[in-house]
């Protein structure tokens, strides 16, 4: 069984430090969105622009469903994030790459925009994620 460390008190206490980076990371990848739908638009017009600007979107809708449903999860029981976590990415990868088929079977030219605007939000939410541990949240746990 989970066991609550020292910090677990402290966490319990403070009920939103698990969702405390979302706002930053949605910040950063609006921004992403935004220059995607740019990028997308100049190479391949407003197809392009539309795909770029979803597949920013895709990432960032998955990624913060799978951040409610394990803070969720965690703020139950510590050991229901395996279960949850595992069910979603599979139930997450299938409609993807569901929809992914789907949009390749009709020749949208917007694809190839949609599937580099999924990588740059993958990249984006990563490299902020990364940082915001790094940083904000590592001074409020040594402090």
């Amino acid at each position: 069984m989970a066991e609550r460390g020292v910090g677990g008190a402290e966490a319990a206490a403070d009920r939103g430090w698990r969702l405390r980076h979302l706002p930053v990371l949605l910040a950063a990848t609006a921004g992403v969105a935004a220059l995607a739908a740019v990028a997308g638009g100049m190479l391949r017009g407003a197809d392009g622009a539309l795909g770029a600007a979803a597949g920013v979107a895709v990432t960032a809708v998955s990624y913060s469903l799978t951040t409610v449903v394990l803070a969720w999860a965690d703020a139950r029981d510590p050991q229901l994030i395996l279960p949850f976590g595992l069910g979603l990415y599979i139930a997450k990868m299938t409609l993807l790459g569901g929809v992914m088929i789907l949009v390749g079977s009709t020749g949208w030219p917007g694809l190839i925009p949609f599937c580099l605007g999924i990588a740059a939000g993958v990249v984006v939410w990563t490299g902020v994620h990364i940082w915001w541990l790094a940083t904000r949240h590592a001074r409020r746990v040594h402090n």
